[in-house]
């Protein structure tokens, strides 16, 4: 049984991206050279470790294990060769972070531009899904998620405003047109701008004043998959499509402006904000450690 390090890094790399296209993206390796490893590594192996068809790579049942016993030791490996790190003047390397779409643009969005011009060695990649994910199988560094998603045997760190709201908008014209709620059970009758998880569940707005919390399974003409397609349900509320219902520094421009005007203000629902959480190693990458220690030093948003 023969196994070459470079082929298990090679078949890792593939495995987690999903296909050979991807990982040759970002790992800088060509699709062909990754193909030929994979190929040799189950050669050498004598059993199958990727299912491949024309729209997919996926691993097997024995490749999935290989993948599940890999991570722990390539944490290890590269925790190991990030020694190195330590001993120059500014460390480098990648640093993947794995965040939400409003994260990305209302708490990332002020910290990138100073971290990284602290740190010009460093190259970041932001990863963008709303739904969680197990950050070692994503391949991910870190994460920045709400405190009802972390998991337990993370290291958690307050990142951005300690406290946020989700507002209820609607273009002049449309109340003008529509009228203008009063209570959250008049969106019932209103045109309104939905979002929609990944997996296809649609949550419900949910609003609370005086203890009292309602939740809304409004109608409306526009529905989006929560993420960057929620521009498409802004750009909807600024032409007076109907009534969105989204973070409040996502649209404070626009309310700022007068474009948007808020309703239903007294229902409008305050949660903790996000942290950036992380595996509880001993030695952290030293990207990681750079990023983790210029969050401390921020320190938490007003």
């Amino acid at each position: 049984m023969n196994a070459d390090m470079q082929d298990l890094f090679a078949f890792l790399a593939v495995a987690r991206a999903g296909g050979f296209r991807e990982a040759a993206r970002t790992g800088g390796a060509s699709a062909s050279s990754l193909s030929e490893a994979v190929r040799r590594l189950e050669a050498g192996l004598g059993v199958r470790l990727l299912n491949r068809t024309t729209r997919s790579v996926v691993p097997t049942e024995v490749g999935a294990r290989l993948v599940e016993r890999l991570l722990p030791a390539l944490g290890e490996v590269e925790a190991a060769l990030d020694v190195v790190n330590h001993y120059r003047d500014s460390p480098a390397g990648t640093l993947r972070i794995n965040v939400p779409a409003n994260v990305a643009r209302t708490v990332l969005l002020p910290i990138i531009a100073p971290f990284l011009r602290r740190y010009p060695d460093i190259r970041m990649e932001v990863v963008v899904e709303d739904s969680f994910v197990d950050l070692l199988a994503a391949g991910c560094d870190a994460g920045i998620r709400y405190d009802e998603r972390l998991e337990q045997d993370m290291i958690a760190l307050p990142i951005g405003p300690r406290t946020q709201r989700l507002v209820t908008a609607a273009a002049p014209e449309y109340l003008a047109a529509h009228g203008t709620p009063r209570h959250p059970k008049d969106l019932l009758r209103h045109r309104c701008l939905r979002g929609q998880f990944a997996g296809g569940a649609m949550p419900a707005w949910e609003f609370e004043r005086d203890g009292e919390i309602v939740r809304i399974d409004a109608p409306g003409p526009l529905l989006v998959r929560q993420g960057a397609a929620f521009d498409l349900a802004l750009g909807g509320a600024l032409q007076g499509l109907g009534i969105i219902h989204l973070f409040e520094d996502w649209l404070r421009p626009h309310l700022d402006s007068g474009a948007l005007l808020p309703v239903l203000e007294l229902w409008c629902q305050t949660f903790s904000g996000p942290y950036l959480y992380y595996p509880g190693r001993r030695h952290l990458p030293a990207p990681l450690k750079a990023f983790v220690d210029f969050v401390r030093q921020q320190g938490p948003a007003a």
